[in-house]
């Protein structure tokens, strides 16, 4: 059974800083690309960042310079180091797992960036 189990989330200060986590189970964790969405209450789904098999980063605009991605295959799990934090980046995050056409996805964890 594949499970993605998303932790690290909560409330934080405009500027401050969060560190996400995603750790699987049930796959290959080497094979898959992991990637980091979010949503936002009345918006659609968005690219946060991803990170493939072997390494290669991408990030969307908004959070370009402010979030970095990593992986840490000897523990199976996924980061999503956010600094800088604003407001705007209040939403859902959820972490993402991708081999070719297969992906699996996490149940999401709220972040608010509030004063």
């Amino acid at each position: 059974q594949v499970q993605l189990v998303e932790s690290g989330g909560g409330l934080v200060q405009p500027g401050g800083s969060l560190r996400l986590s995603c750790a699987t189970s049930g796959i290959i964790f080497t094979l898959h690309a992991m990637g980091w969405y979010r949503q936002a209450p009345g918006k659609e789904r968005e690219l946060v960042a991803t990170i493939s098999s072997t390494g290669i980063t991408n990030y969307g605009d908004s959070v370009k310079g402010r979030f970095t991605i990593s992986r840490d295959n000897a523990r199976n799990t996924a980061y999503l180091q956010m600094t800088r934090l604003e407001s705007e980046d209040t939403a859902v995050y959820y972490c993402n797992a991708r081999f070719r056409v297969v992906e699996n996805w996490g149940k999401g964890i709220s972040v608010t960036v509030s004063s």
